[in-house]
């Protein structure tokens, strides 16, 4: 058996997130990205094919570097065909961008060291049409950069983040390794300003890039002090923090393979 490692592009809007959601009771099962994409390995192989996706991604998210692996039973196709090969099966919101052979061994979310979130947020008064689905817009609002940079200069290393874990969330432990946070300036096609936040980590818990974009903007337009997110972090407590952010402006921007393996 061979594996292969595929990159997938996808726009989250009209699914209900990335992992499968089965009707247990017989029903038609829920849109996912995973789901379409195991649809699309059937065809080519004939027969059902697991995807192993490197994390989940919220109904709504959208992925433009998502990693995810299956295990091949043909030999003969070389490995970056299955880019054209699946696509011609996949719907238009679904693309594979690459494809690779990988050890047997690996794994997109075991193998995974880190993974690179981007949350795009709009703050003109007029929206272009193709940025609706694909960023928060937040009207009235100047940011300033600085400030906001300040405010995420507390999110590197090893943190307690249960202030922005979402209730439901069923991880083991709420610790994450944060290997950057920052906000950015990116010109639009019509050469307006989008405010960029981008965060790496080892992994996240659910929900927590969400709430910590709403909580960073809620600072800057109340024109907190340098410290407030540091002590909203301390605090340990959700009620602490800000609103979650929606959906629409977050991305799954990439995967990395090659840093540092930490806790899950």
């Amino acid at each position: 058996m061979r594996n292969i490692l595929l990159t997938i592009s996808y726009d989250g809007t009209d699914f209900c997130g990335w992992q499968r959601q089965d009707d247990v009771k017989g029903g038609e099962a829920e849109r996912t990205v995973q789901g379409e994409v195991e649809k699309a390995l059937e065809k080519v192989h004939k027969q059902k094919v697991q995807l192993y996706g490197s994390g989940r991604t919220d109904s709504g998210v959208h992925g433009l570097g998502q990693a995810a692996n299956f295990y091949s039973p043909i030999e003969t196709i070389p490995a970056e065909n299955y880019v054209r090969a699946l696509n011609a099966f996949l719907p238009q919101d679904v693309r594979i961008m690459a494809a690779k052979e990988v050890p047997e061994d690996f794994s997109a979310r075991k193998s995974a060291t880190s993974r690179v979130y981007r949350y795009f947020i709009s703050t003109d008064d007029i929206i272009s049409a193709n940025n609706t689905r694909y960023t928060w817009c937040v009207k009235n609002y100047t940011p300033n950069l600085d400030r906001l940079n300040k405010y995420a200069e507390c999110l590197r290393g090893e943190l307690d983040c249960s202030s922005f874990a979402a209730s439901g969330d069923d991880s083991v432990s709420n610790f994450r390794y944060i290997d950057d946070a920052h906000f950015f300036i990116q010109k639009d096609i019509w050469g307006k300003d989008l405010l960029v936040f981008q965060i790496e980590a080892n992994a996240f818990l659910w929900k927590m890039v969400r709430t910590l974009t709403g909580t960073l903007i809620n600072l800057d337009k109340s024109n907190a002090p340098e410290d407030a997110m540091l002590k909203i972090l301390e605090a340990k407590d959700r009620t602490k923090a800000g609103v979650t952010a929606p959906p629409t402006g977050l991305f799954l921007y990439e995967i990395k393979f090659d840093g540092i393996r930490r806790h899950v």
